[in-house]
């Protein structure tokens, strides 16, 4: 059909046209959406996203790198100290943090040993405070920390026997004469109280001092002084020729006796060995440590 006012040739021409412009349109799809993102920020040919941002725009970030350690005097940024522990004739060597308390080294002193907290006796320049951290007390690398104690299996074993045989002796010692009134004990007991003995509190039960017992006499009559060695669990028996060094492990029994007249003093033995002949016998004790001197020598713990 012929259009008003449009030659026939030139009807062609515009269809042709049209056809041609609707043919290079299906050849780049897409540029329009292409022309909407451009603005967003992303770059490069094609409208892919910038480099460092996601597809909608925003800025990607990099995970964190994961620290690691290396081996060194520093663990997560905490400073450790090495230390050598001494229990029982083992030796432990352990890295252990600088800002951790005596309680925590307590803790990790129990996975090495089996000893638990309660049962140890932790010394450094002293015992251990379990308060305070080991930078406070001055720990340095390659301190000796000395660990005294018994696991709960051991003092069982241990006092079953000493039990069971100083019950033996306190039965039999009912049976017999006071011991003070016996003629191997009133040889030393006339001699009288010795001038420079400890003072002593009848009816109250102390600590064991900080200071050697001092001022007593032993069987021979000579002067007698009781040193307890707890970072060693040893005794220390000296006279004024020596100084016997026991392990407490090693005595059998401790038994006393009140002192007739002078109640607040006691004698009292150290067995030594399987028989009453093995005692080592100490005159004029105070009476408010004997109880403290049986639970050490003997093996039951105090708290200090």
């Amino acid at each position: 059909a012929a259009f008003p006012g449009v030659p026939c040739g030139g009807l062609y021409t515009i269809i042709m046209a049209a056809a041609a412009a609707a043919a290079d349109g299906a050849e780049e799809p897409g540029m329009e959406a292409e022309a909407q993102e451009l603005p967003l920020g992303c770059g490069g040919a094609g409208g892919s996203p910038a480099a460092g941002r996601s597809p909608d725009g925003e800025e990607r970030r990099e995970p964190p790198q994961a620290s690691v350690s290396n081996g060194g005097d520093e663990d997560g940024g905490r400073e450790l100290v090495e230390l050598k522990v001494i229990w029982n004739k083992n030796k432990y060597d352990v890295k252990f943090c600088l800002d951790s308390t005596g309680a925590e080294l307590k803790q990790k002193i129990h996975s090495l040993t089996g000893l638990p907290p309660a049962m140890q006796k932790v010394m450094f320049k002293g015992l251990l405070p379990e308060e305070k951290t080991l930078r406070e007390i001055k720990v340095t690398n390659g301190a000796k920390i000395m660990v005294v104690g018994s696991t709960i299996n051991d003092v069982l074993a241990v006092n079953t026997p000493k039990d069971a045989a100083q019950q033996d002796v306190k039965a039999e010692e009912n049976k017999k004469e006071p011991l003070c009134r016996q003629k191997q004990h009133r040889k030393v007991l006339d001699k009288g109280k010795p001038d420079d003995v400890m003072p002593s509190v009848k009816g109250v039960q102390e600590r064991l001092p900080t200071v050697p017992l001092s001022g007593m006499y032993n069987k021979s009559g000579g002067k007698v002084r009781l040193t307890f060695k707890l970072e060693q669990d040893q005794l220390w028996i000296g006279t004024k020729e020596r100084t016997e060094k026991l392990p407490m492990g090693s005595i059998k029994n401790v038994v006393s006796e009140p002192i007739e007249g002078h109640e607040d003093y006691h004698m009292m033995a150290f067995q030594l060995g399987p028989t009453e002949a093995s005692y080592y016998w100490v005159y004029w004790v105070p009476t408010q440590y004997v109880d403290a001197i049986k639970d050490t020598v003997l093996g039951k713990w105090q708290y200090f």
